[in-house]
């Protein structure tokens, strides 16, 4: 369960006379999501979406408000004033440089986030990319650890149609591939979260249907086999977010987004694209962005 509650993020930037000024990206924004659950973030670029999502992830900590993951705190708030700050530095004065390094890489909750970019080396091959991931969530392995963390490889390249692409580098892949690639990489710390940056947005229409079927047969073995995973995930498509989830969130424009309208998305699955309820549900949320996208450009005549 994630539960983030009152989330607002505010930045110093300069100005064009380089004097610092304020910038709300994120206003007062509250989100529950249930296990298994599939909820999208929609609205205008600039909105507060990417940096909302680097909250959940604990990526960024919010000026103000929390995230819960299961009961347990992601970041704490920034300190924004003196007092505040005294009581931070008074809380953790006993933790040393040493330990800070100790537990600085070890993954508070089990989060995986897959960026816009893909994020993927393009160094490594396939293969390698998704050991190295699995490295990053296990210490002290042998040589039969290894052997394990091929073998758990091979199988989620094979869960998304890349079992003859294991020794391609990512420059060998079509942008569908690499998009598969991160995905497996992400499914294979078995995590209890994913965080979707505009996964899809990189692909053609076509691919896009194919990978966004592709994560939604992933997620029904995962709910089947007792283990369900969340996912929270951007997007700027209307019918993808509305197609994939059990709710959307409409963020107001920015700068200082808020969650405008909650779109529930409650039609039983598997679901079909043409289904009049889904198509209708898909226009009521594209006439609330095209309201907002008309309102703006009025005020910034």
């Amino acid at each position: 369960m994630i539960e983030a509650r009152g989330i607002s993020k505010f930045f110093s930037v300069l100005n064009e006379k380089g004097l610092a000024e304020g910038l709300t990206a994120v206003l007062n924004v509250s989100l529950s999501v249930r296990d298994g659950a599939v909820v999208s973030l929609l609205g205008p670029s600039g909105c507060g979406k990417s940096t909302f999502l680097e909250i959940l992830a604990g990526l960024q900590a919010p000026t103000d408000g929390e995230v819960r993951i299961d009961g347990k705190l992601v970041l704490e708030p920034l300190p924004s004033t003196r007092k505040e700050m005294e009581d931070y530095k008074r809380r953790y004065r006993f933790i040393s440089p040493l330990a800070n390094g100790v537990f600085t890489n070890r993954p508070r909750h089990d989060i995986a986030m897959i960026f816009q970019d893909y994020a993927i080396f393009p160094w490594m091959t396939a293969m390698q990319n998704i050991v190295f991931a699995l490295k990053l969530r296990a210490s002290g392995h042998g040589r039969s650890g290894r052997a394990e963390m091929a073998e758990k490889a091979r199988f989620y390249l094979n869960k998304v149609g890349l079992a003859e692409a294991e020794n391609k580098y990512p420059s060998q892949l079509s942008g569908g591939m690499r998009q598969r690639l991160a995905l497996a990489r992400a499914l294979s710390v078995e995590p209890k979260i994913i965080l979707m940056d505009e996964p899809f947005a990189a692909v053609d229409a076509l691919q896009r249907e194919k990978l966004q079927d592709g994560l939604l047969r992933l997620l029904d073995d995962a709910r089947a086999g007792a283990a369900p995973i969340s996912v929270v995930m951007v997007s700027h498509d209307v019918q993808e977010a509305v197609y994939l989830s059990d709710e959307v969130l409409v963020f107001s424009p920015g700068p200082g987004g808020t969650v405008r309208n909650r779109i529930p998305v409650a039609l039983p699955r598997p679901r079909a694209r043409t289904d009049p309820a889904l198509v209708e549900i898909q226009e009521r949320v594209f006439a609330i962005l095209q309201y907002d996208l008309n309102q703006e450009s009025m005020y910034s005549i």
